[in-house]
């Protein structure tokens, strides 16, 4: 009897991981160096200050991110492994009793009773923690956390987010720095707005629109503050 002929598929699910570390840390570095380039711009501080504070808010917020992604992914993998030893634990003491749930849980899914119950005993036969981990929890080797990788992913799109406004401010000049480095990281935003909803499959233009509106926002909020602070310092 000839093998059965596999299809090749690639699903962006195993994209989440890595993914939204990436666009969230780029996104923000975008964001926060440009409105702080642009706040500081519009107190009238001086070119070099002005660099300074974006290249201070580079290195302070790529830490930042890869701290709080650590943190934030680690206490997901915490709860992750606390029910996975849970599972465990129930499937040693308590067999049947799992069964008779994942063979629920199939025929609330449209299996008959008997075809649910015949289901959950051959998964549970070759894989029952498996079987359990991805049918009762949800839980997945794709979309498990992984808080290494999501703070590495994290610091290193934040640092390349940031250097970008941090170069236009470099080579605008000083009387066209703010319209320069807005722009252009408006510019950026919508670039990074359209890979993200490619890579994960998303609508570009809903997600283009998305980011650059919010990064908008933000760089006009720093503006005014900053031409406050400007003004009432003179």
């Amino acid at each position: 009897m000839p093998s059965p002929v596999r299809h090749p598929e690639r699903h962006l699910v195993s994209r989440i991981g890595w993914l939204r570390a990436a666009v969230l840390g780029a996104n923000d570095g975008i964001v926060s160096t440009a409105s702080l380039i642009v706040g500081v711009a519009s107190a009238s501080a001086a070119p070099r200050d002005i660099l300074l504070a974006g290249t201070a808010g580079l290195v302070a917020g790529a830490m930042s991110m890869a701290a709080g992604e650590y943190v934030s992914v680690s206490s997901q993998s915490d709860t992750e492994r606390a029910d996975t030893e849970r599972e465990r634990r129930e499937l040693a003491e308590q067999p049947e009793e799992e069964a008779r749930e994942l063979a629920g849980i199939y025929e609330a899914r449209g299996l008959e009773p008997a075809l649910a119950a015949e289901v959950a005993r051959q998964l549970m036969a070759r894989d029952a923690l498996g079987a359990h981990l991805r049918d009762e929890l949800g839980m997945a080797e794709e979309t498990a956390a992984r808080p290494i990788q999501a703070a590495l992913t994290s610091a290193a799109t934040f640092a390349v987010g940031a250097a970008l406004p941090l170069a236009a401010a470099s080579f605008a000049p000083t009387t066209l720095l703010v319209p320069a480095v807005s722009i252009a990281s408006l510019l950026f935003l919508a670039f990074l707005g359209a890979i993200g909803a490619r890579a994960g499959g998303a609508d570009v233009l809903k997600a283009t629109a998305r980011v650059a509106f919010w990064g908008a926002l933000a760089m006009a909020a720093t503006a005014v503050i900053g031409a406050l602070f400007g003004t009432q310092a003179t």
